[in-house]
């Protein structure tokens, strides 16, 4: 983890977004961190996965190399950026030359993104210390004042950057702010401990129980994710339990009964269960990064998820579909 020169932390995050009531009570301000042990095929911010920077295009806001005089071309020392498809300008019908970035010559640097104008290729990844990040939560505070909300810290995978984490959670209930913390519970249970004095709500993903399939898919075990969330739960903090319901992967009803007999088993720690099924509109954010192929899966029917949502509930759990 990087300090600054009065050593204080400094985390690296992709995105701060405000006026959010998706990720947990009121309204909120979640700060999205880089990084993350997981490799979910279906994430829906494939730019989380990985620490490092990333240059990122968006092509809907190219505006061909013509109208800037080629200069992220020009810009790029390692012939990274080439001449790529045309698309058709809806304004007048004519053709605009865009570009295409060519992945194994580009190292991120990120100079061409600074001579884009219209933001089409961007840096994806910002540095702040701890007070940085502090100062900009706080103000949105007049929102979580009167909505009963706050800050939720999510990623990637939040608990990879856990120096940093500690602090902003730290200073944030220096200010009397209603905490969250968004994780996939992969991590030491030491590296999980030191956010429980700053933490009033943990959002806490549980993909699939058997630890066989979840390592074939995501790539790591999940027995360091349910001991985890059994000892946040022995140690009295709340818990909203997140299941992405993923075809092929864990929407079958009998790893849903699994997944409920386990929740059962948390007690009272466990205030809801959100159920979030799969969509794909993650899809373009993988080719903003990335050209390689993205596998792709049909979602599940409304119907279908309300009969997930009935089997969880006769176990006694509250249950909302996201």
């Amino acid at each position: 983890m990087e300090t600054n020169k009065e050593q204080e932390p400094i985390g690296r995050l992709y995105d701060i977004q405000g006026f959010s009531v998706q990720d947990g009570p009121g309204i909120r301000t979640t700060a999205f961190l880089k990084g993350c042990p997981l490799r979910c095929p279906w994430c829906h911010s494939p730019e989380s996965q990985l620490y490092k920077k990333q240059l990122s295009w968006m092509s809907m806001r190219c505006l061909g190399v013509d109208a800037c005089n080629s200069r992220c071309i020009k810009a790029c020392t390692k012939n990274a950026i080439e001449l790529g498809q045309t698309r058709e300008n809806i304004q007048d019908g004519s053709e605009i030359q865009m570009i295409h970035v060519k992945r194994d010559l580009c190292d991120d640097c990120g100079d061409c993104a600074e001579k884009c104008y219209a933001e089409a290729l961007y840096l994806c990844g910002k540095d702040y210390t701890a007070s940085e990040l502090t100062e900009r939560l706080l103000q949105d505070k007049n929102f979580y004042d009167t909505s009963g909300g706050g800050v939720t810290i999510s990623g990637g995978e939040p608990l990879t950057q856990i120096d940093f984490v500690e602090c902003v959670l730290k200073k944030l209930k220096e200010h009397d702010i209603h905490t969250a913390l968004d994780t996939t519970g992969f991590a030491k249970w030491d590296v999980v401990a030191r956010t429980m004095p700053y933490t009033d709500l943990y959002l806490y993903d549980l993909k699939h129980m058997d630890s066989k399939k979840h390592e074939a898919v995501v790539k790591v075990p999940n027995e360091p994710i349910l001991e985890n969330v059994q000892k946040l739960a022995e140690n009295g903090k709340k818990l909203q339990i997140r299941i992405p319901v993923i075809p092929l992967f864990n929407h079958d009803e009998e790893n849903i009964r699994k997944t409920a007999e386990f929740c059962t088993k948390l007690g009272d720690a466990v205030t809801m269960i959100q159920l979030l099924p799969y969509h794909n509109l993650g899809v373009m954010k993988y080719l903003r990064i990335s050209d390689e192929p993205v596998a792709e899966a049909t979602p599940p029917s409304d119907a279908y998820m309300e009969k997930l949502k009935d089997i969880m509930s006769g176990y006694g759990l509250h249950v909302t579909i996201h």
